[in-house]
């Protein structure tokens, strides 16, 4: 029963995230396509706790759906004014968008047939403490996270000053 119920799951979120990727992209009202990025990233947490990989979900949520679509939803207010809409798509742009999903489709598709997925057996789950984590995303050695944590934090902070600026012209 519990296989069943997780394949049921699975499903759902698949599908949820499929048509909240499909309306992020479609709609034609900005913010609209950052909520509808929200529960796409809501969707992908939830993948990630039926994994069993609670600090990935949980980083999902805190990092990308609470911190990432405020930071857009927050410059999208400051730079859009209040009827802003996506423009009408042209036929040539539209056409090369489909033809270039297409071609992305059938290699996804070809990869999947040609690989060999092997079952794996006796998995034993590895434990890891959350001061070992902590020590990994802090340190600067060959495996820490310091640097990329680091370079995000400058990238943001320069959209956000990007962002005061461009609303301050107005």
């Amino acid at each position: 029963m519990g296989a069943t119920l997780e394949t049921v799951v699975f499903y759902f979120l698949a599908v949820f995230i499929i048509v909240m990727s499909v309306m992020t992209v479609t709609t034609r009202r900005i913010v609209r396509s950052a909520t509808y990025l929200l529960f796409t990233l809501f969707g992908t947490a939830g993948i990630y706790f039926l994994l069993g990989y609670t600090f990935l979900g949980s980083v999902q949520i805190m990092v990308y759906a609470g911190g990432i679509v405020v930071l857009y939803v927050f410059s999208i207010l400051l730079t859009s004014g209040e009827g802003d809409r996506a423009e009408k798509l042209k036929r040539n742009k539209f056409l090369a968008g489909f033809t270039t999903m297409i071609i992305g489709a059938a290699i996804v598709l070809f990869i999947t047939l040609k690989h060999k997925f092997l079952q794996t057996e006796n998995l034993v789950p590895h434990e890891v403490d959350i001061h070992s984590i902590g020590q990994a995303l802090l340190s600067s050695d060959k495996y820490g996270y310091i640097l990329p944590f680091e370079a995000v934090s400058i990238l943001l902070l320069a959209c956000i000053i990007g962002g005061i600026i461009i609303a301050r012209k107005r």
